[in-house]
């Protein structure tokens, strides 16, 4: 059985967590924390990150090159289209909530209200609280935009792209920071991608002191 090292309210782990339930592979949950720099951890992964996989032989660090790995492994279900120019659209797409969304939205909110609380970091900074409230506000619109034209994210099928999105989303969602009301296109896709059975250990998380809200475990909001 796979073993990954994780936090709940991870996106990156979760994208992961997501990828290996889609393709069936039977993971153990090790939850892991790592900004203590614990001496086991640090030689699975120096770079003192999560998400870390074990499988196999293999103890595997980064969650685009551990997804990317999956998708060259286990390639049923695909989470990546057939062609050179789809593809590519998945990778930009993923890159651009795990780069641009991060910096400008989950880290603004969930490691402000959260992060720091549970690592002992101190207070939220309420500037990076309100720039993040209002930055995600852009990121739904153009989430919007995109499924204007498209049945998912990155197309006509559901990616890697949609799992990288649905990962950040679900981790602001359980701290009631996404309002789904701005947009129907955007909250019909994460019913969607949430009622999936790969989502389902996702929605049974709890992390101390911050119980989800109401809405967040159930399938139709």
């Amino acid at each position: 059985m796979a073993r990954l090292f994780h936090v709940p309210l991870s996106p990156y782990c979760r994208k992961v967590r997501l990828s290996l339930a889609e393709k069936k592979i039977e993971c153990e949950l090790v939850e892991e924390r790592y900004w203590e720099q614990d001496p086991d951890f640090l030689r699975r992964n120096p770079a003192g990150k999560v998400p870390v996989l074990k499988l196999d032989t293999q103890t595997m660090a980064e969650s685009a090159a551990i997804c990317e790995y999956l998708e060259e492994a286990y390639p049923e279900p695909s989470l990546m289209p057939k062609g050179a120019e789809a593809r590519y659209e998945v990778r930009r797409l993923v890159s651009w909530f795990d780069d641009k969304f991060h910096h400008e939205v989950t880290s603004k909110l969930l490691y402000e209200r959260v992060n720091k609380k549970v690592q002992g970091s101190g207070y939220p900074d309420s500037k990076n609280v309100k720039a993040g409230a209002k930055a995600i506000k852009y990121h739904l619109d153009y989430m919007a935009w995109l499924l204007d034209h498209r049945r998912w994210l990155a197309g006509d099928q559901m990616t890697l792209a949609d799992f990288a999105a649905a990962a950040h989303l679900s981790c602001l969602d359980y701290i009631s920071d996404v309002d789904w009301n701005r947009s129907e296109a955007v909250k019909d896709w994460y019913a969607k991608i949430k009622s999936r059975p790969a989502f389902r250990s996702i929605l049974a998380d709890q992390v101390p002191g911050f119980p989800p809200p109401p809405h967040y475990a159930d399938l139709d909001f």
